[in-house]
């Protein structure tokens, strides 16, 4: 795995974390107790935070970067939530995901926006900057709209999937 450090910041990783070794982790990023990033996954901290809660995983081939304050931008980190599962493919830049929720495979969240707790975001979604999406709902399309309100089965796959995570994190360890 490639751990870098950026300028004076170096990324803080809990000894409980899973980093593939061909992922990329550079700079101000802090990853929490039993979080997993997967292969070919660029973590970048480079001009603000990047924080990734317990539990959550970036799976393979993610991007994950911030917005710098400057004269066109206010600046904004990025931060993940406990429990988060975030698909393969996936562009996050400078938002925030609460706790507990999906996005889905090849879907990307911009700057400033939203994803409250229990989302689950269909693959290929765009959530626009400044957006909010409301918790307990399936939201989908480019740009990302409510689809319906998630069933009882899907709101506890969201906890499922982050603990299926966990589990593959400790058997690659153990490999």
């Amino acid at each position: 795995m490639t751990i870098r450090a950026f300028q004076t910041h170096q990324p803080q990783i809990d000894a409980t974390a899973y980093v593939d070794e061909t992922a990329l982790v550079i700079g101000q990023v802090s990853i929490a107790k039993d979080s997993s990033v997967w292969p070919m996954t660029v973590i970048r901290g480079d001009i603000n935070t990047i924080t990734i809660g317990e539990r959550s995983n970036i799976q393979d081939g993610s991007v994950l970067h911030v917005s710098h304050k400057g004269e066109y931008s206010e600046g904004a980190c990025l931060n993940i939530g406990n429990d988060v599962t975030v698909g393969h493919s996936v562009v996050l830049h400078a938002c925030t995901l609460h706790d507990t929720c999906l996005i889905g495979i090849g879907s990307v969240v911009l700057d400033d926006a939203v994803v409250h707790s229990n989302v689950m975001l269909g693959a290929g979604s765009l959530v626009p900057s400044g957006k909010e999406l409301e918790g307990g709902y399936l939201w989908l399309g480019r740009p990302a709209k409510p689809v319906r309100k998630l069933t009882d089965s899907e709101l506890k796959y969201l906890s499922y999937s982050a603990e299926h995570y966990v589990k593959v994190k400790q058997m690659h360890e153990g490999s």
